[in-house]
């Protein structure tokens, strides 16, 4: 043991972790300060995930319109990359666990990225309009920073299969309700709606909000920072992924690629050539 580790204490160890989330002691283990076996039983895991990320409980109505957000992105078909980067890595023989980690890892900000992309949109907005006190001003202004620091491409409106989103519509519904109520800030709702009524400038109708741009607004209402509107969207996708990855370990398929075999791919590189004298074995 060098002098340097002699020397430690017992709360230099300890403090080396510090968190406020969990306390585990013999026969107890504490979340955010409550009894596990306080919370089994009486919370929806939704109600947990809050508690876990938020530090305290949510309302009836904010669990629940966290649940709806969690079960609005679990799945959208062996088509999206994530899903099927996980129905591959089963194929190969990789565990549950491999083929989960392998798809969650492809969640960045092309596939999996567009809901905490937007809140940064749809808060920046809103901080705008704060300070102008004018809505048009401040879209059109905000849309002009994202575009100019991320390109052209605007997260969260318009969807490459559905004209119409039947996820962000019922979430849509479930916002105005909860707006109404004041169950949460229904700013974001009429920031997201004039982003789209910009969008649609000089077209005949602009995108609609899809489920990534809807979420956001439901996130940002709940008083969500937007790094965890990806995190609560790896929560959600999750369960497909699982879901897909153990379908696909039952039919004992082997190796299975992104595309039937048959089809093979298009080759773009230089045509057949032969190697020269001078770059073979003088051996051989």
């Amino acid at each position: 043991m060098t002098e340097r580790a002699e020397g430690l204490s017992l709360e230099a160890v300890t403090d080396w972790w510090e968190t406020a989330i969990t306390d585990i002691a013999p026969g107890s283990i504490r979340m955010r300060g409550y009894a596990i076996e306080d919370l089994i039983g009486t919370i929806s895991f939704p109600a947990m995930i809050w508690l876990m990320l938020r530090g305290e409980l949510p309302t009836k109505r904010q669990a629940d319109l966290l649940g709806a957000v969690l079960v609005a992105g679990v799945d959208h078909g062996p088509q999206a990359p994530s899903i099927a980067i996980a129905r591959m890595a089963m194929s190969c023989g990789l565990g549950l666990n491999g083929a989960m980690a392998s798809a969650v890892n492809s969640l960045g900000d092309v596939h999996g990225g567009a809901g905490q992309q937007c809140m940064e949109l749809l808060a920046d907005i809103g901080k705008r309009e704060t300070e102008t006190g004018n809505l048009a001003q401040a879209v059109t202004e905000g849309l002009e920073a994202f575009r100019a620091e991320n390109g052209r491409f605007i997260p969260g409106f318009g969807h490459r299969f559905h004209a119409v989103d039947p996820r962000a519509a019922r979430l849509s519904e479930l916002i105005r309700s909860a707006a109404r109520d004041g169950v949460l800030d229904g700013r974001y709702l009429a920031i997201g709606e004039a982003v789209q009524m910009q969008l649609a400038k000089g077209k005949t109708a602009g995108p609609p909000m899809n489920v990534d741009g809807i979420t956001a607004v439901l996130l940002l209402g709940l008083g969500f920072p937007a790094p965890l509107g990806r995190g609560i969207f790896i929560l959600s996708r999750s369960v497909g992924i699982c879901a897909h990855a153990f379908e696909q370990s039952q039919t004992g398929e082997r190796i299975k690629g992104p595309t039937p075999p048959q089809f093979g791919f298009h080759y773009t590189g230089v045509g057949p050539r032969t190697l020269p004298d001078d770059a073979k074995d003088p051996a051989q």
